[in-house]
């Protein structure tokens, strides 16, 4: 972030805007940093150390264009049973990210959010990612929000032990439970479900993502892995997305012009569950 939009990429963005609704949130599964790295011979933390750097570009093109909110599946529960080397290479290079980059979201007015079970990862890496969700928490523009140690299997089962709990205690009784209660004891009860979900790498898996969220989510499976994917891919997503009709459930008929596959999914799935 930080780098000054170019003419061309502005007017590209400025199209875009203008040729259907830009996506309100944006969720990524990076995959494919350790192939990129070895099909050019290099060590897997190679492909880590360069997917920053698409992190970086993609992040300042959502804030640029009018994305609200951009979740990224950084390091998920599963990734825990890698080797111990990369795991700890992992740490070292989230926690240098976020210590260097904590100026640059400043000064785009980027507030920095995480989900998941953050108290598993290490003490120094918890510390800086609390300062820096602290130093951020007023910025308006976009929300980048991290999945760290995070599977969507592991946030339904807390889901469950929290509204168990209300149960127990008499705050709640089993008739109250729907889909807005459930809703509200996941870890991303103040953001909207996401409207487009993007996958690198040409994987057709969703990896424990969001699973509960991802209902009504727009898929887009890029062949790109990670560290080449660029804000050209990612308009080229945003594209697609555009030329999608999102019913929810409904027949085409029953959409008028104005939210004919263009509404975001927080608002019209209230309208339809």
């Amino acid at each position: 972030m930080g780098k000054k939009q170019s003419e061309s990429d502005a007017k590209i963005q400025e199209e875009l805007k203008n040729s259907g609704e830009i996506p309100n949130h944006i969720a990524i599964i990076m995959d494919g940093n350790g192939r990129w790295a070895r099909k050019r011979g290099l060590p897997r933390v190679a492909g880590h150390k360069k997917g920053v750097d698409s992190v970086r570009e993609v992040t300042q093109a959502c804030s640029d264009i009018g994305v609200k909110y951009l979740t990224l599946f950084t390091f998920s529960t599963e990734n825990w049973k890698r080797p111990k080397d990369e795991v700890s290479t992992l740490m070292r290079l989230l926690l240098k990210s976020v210590k260097d980059k904590c100026d640059e979201l400043m000064q785009n007015d980027v507030r920095l959010t995480t989900i998941g079970d953050v108290k598993s990862l290490p003490k120094e890496v918890q510390k800086e990612l609390y300062d820096a969700v602290e130093r951020t928490k007023n910025n308006k523009k976009m929300t980048l929000n991290l999945a760290l140690s995070y599977g969507g299997r592991w946030e339904i089962v807390e889901a469950v032990k929290s509204i168990t709990y209300s149960v127990c205690e008499g705050n709640l009784s089993l008739e109250d439970i729907n889909e807005k209660i459930i809703s509200e004891n996941l870890t991303t009860k103040n953001f909207p479900d996401p409207d487009l979900l993007i996958r690198t790498s040409g994987e057709f898996r969703i990896s424990n993502f969001m699973l509960w969220q991802i209902a009504y989510t727009e898929f887009y499976v890029s062949d790109v892995h990670w560290p080449g994917f660029n804000r050209k891919h990612l308009y080229e997503a945003i594209r697609n997305f555009q030329k999608r009709e999102r019913r929810f459930g409904r027949v085409s008929e029953q959409l008028n012009k104005k939210d004919k596959g263009l509404k975001n999914v927080s608002s019209l799935h209230k309208e339809t569950v």
